[in-house]
């Protein structure tokens, strides 16, 4: 009964959070779960000191990062990367679906995958339906997708709050992430855009040029300029930080203190930047931690590291359940049941944990409760009049998970 009770909390923090996957819904559903385990007695007032005490580091780096993107959007700086864009349509439309899947892969890496999303899909859309005036409505589709999907294997572990947390969790630095996951992202990503080029072939065939105009931006300001400087200081910074073990979260919290300072400068209030910080991540991560924790506590974590162990392929199963898991749990909390478990197998190393991750990354293309970049996606095109249908989500999203996931476990493999 007690094991049920944990299942029933995730499955009625999943359906809140898809119910309601913006504003303050994923942590309305966080809390509603934890309150069902601890009612159940599988977690205790001490695990809120554990969940404490794993995730303050990670989620400090996240809030900074957030801060940083936020104040790129308030000076202008993705309304600029969204213009570089607007010249490649005036030839075939392939040419600005590449140059946007570009766009979206080095900015999810660069800024998170849930920033990305946030940022770019209403700027692709405003921008196809201003230069594609008559034609936007069969191209909208393909470019939101183009998005969402180059926003998938985190290269970095910045450039996902669950590979962050997952990361930290294994004691993986920045510099030993990068070393394996940049050309395994690389790999993803070329078969990733092959697997979307595909999907949507019938609308990239046309070679007609866009007849709208688009404003040409206005020039950076200086405070712009300072706050590019800083994101390309903080990115550099990284590697040397975890080079000497030193923290990550301090050298994000140093960058976001320039960037407020610089957007302050320029006029800027500084609850508009607050504004653009995803708060309600926050309790979610922390409440999809101590729901993993109940889970371990009913025997699913033991279940996994059982199947761990006993396969024979490990990093095929790994990648594969994870990929499973997250689709229909969401991979905030597979992943933290995934470093739990093979916490538990013997000879487990830094490349199984890696590999439940590219799981975790590309499993949610799946569906889209499987992670909160999914749901807010799902919620940014509808808010734009772009319906998409579970059906057409499912559909296309399996042709953007199987290839990139097999080229990407086979990638790490190798590396490995």
């Amino acid at each position: 009964m007690i094991e049920l009770l944990a299942y029933v909390a995730l499955a009625v923090m999943l359906a809140i959070v898809l119910w309601r996957p913006h504003g303050w819904g994923p942590a309305l559903g966080s809390a509603v779960a934890v309150a069902i385990v601890a009612a159940a007695g599988l977690v205790e007032p001490a695990d809120l000191e554990h969940a404490g005490r794993s995730l303050w580091r990670p989620v400090i780096t996240l809030v900074a990062i957030m801060v940083m993107t936020s104040a790129a959007e308030q000076l202008g700086v993705i309304d600029r990367l969204a213009a570089l864009i607007e010249p490649r349509t005036r030839g075939p439309v392939r040419h600005a679906f590449r140059v946007t899947f570009v766009i979206s892969a080095l900015v999810a890496a660069v800024l998170s995958n849930d920033g990305a999303i946030l940022l770019l899909t209403p700027a692709v859309i405003v921008l196809i339906r201003t230069v594609y005036p008559r034609r936007y409505p069969k191209f909208q589709l393909a470019f939101a997708f183009a998005v969402f999907a180059g926003a998938g294997v985190a290269p970095l572990v910045i450039s996902n709050p669950m590979n962050l947390v997952a990361a930290s969790h294994a004691g993986i630095g920045f510099n030993a992430y990068a070393a394996v996951m940049v050309p395994v992202a690389a790999a993803s990503w070329v078969a990733t855009y092959a697997c979307l080029a595909w999907a949507f072939r019938d609308v990239l065939a046309d070679e007609a040029p866009a007849l709208g105009a688009w404003p040409t931006p206005a020039p950076l300001r200086p405070a712009a300029w300072l706050v590019v400087g800083v994101l390309a200081v903080v990115l550099a910074a990284y590697p040397i930080a975890s080079y000497l073990d030193g923290p990550l979260w301090v050298v994000a919290s140093a960058g976001a203190a320039i960037c407020v300072a610089a957007v302050v400068g320029a006029g800027v209030e500084p609850r508009r930047v607050a504004a653009g910080v995803s708060w309600n991540i926050l309790p979610f991560l922390a409440g999809t931690l101590l729901v993993a924790l109940a889970l371990e506590r009913a025997g699913a974590v033991d279940r996994l590291a059982w199947l761990f162990t006993e396969t024979p392929a490990p990093l095929a199963t790994i990648g594969a359940t994870a990929a499973v898991g997250s689709a229909l749990l969401n991979n905030h909390p597979m992943s933290l049941l995934d470093a739990l478990a093979l916490d538990r197998v013997p000879g487990a190393t830094d490349v199984h944990v890696l590999a439940a991750l590219v799981g975790g990354d590309l499993g949610p293309r799946l569906l889209p409760v499987g992670s909160l970049a999914g749901l807010l996606w799902l919620d940014v095109t509808r808010r734009h009049g772009i319906v998409v249908s579970i059906g057409s989500f499912v559909r296309i999203g399996l042709v953007l998970t199987v290839l990139p996931m097999a080229t990407s476990l086979a990638m790490l493999w190798l590396l490995g």
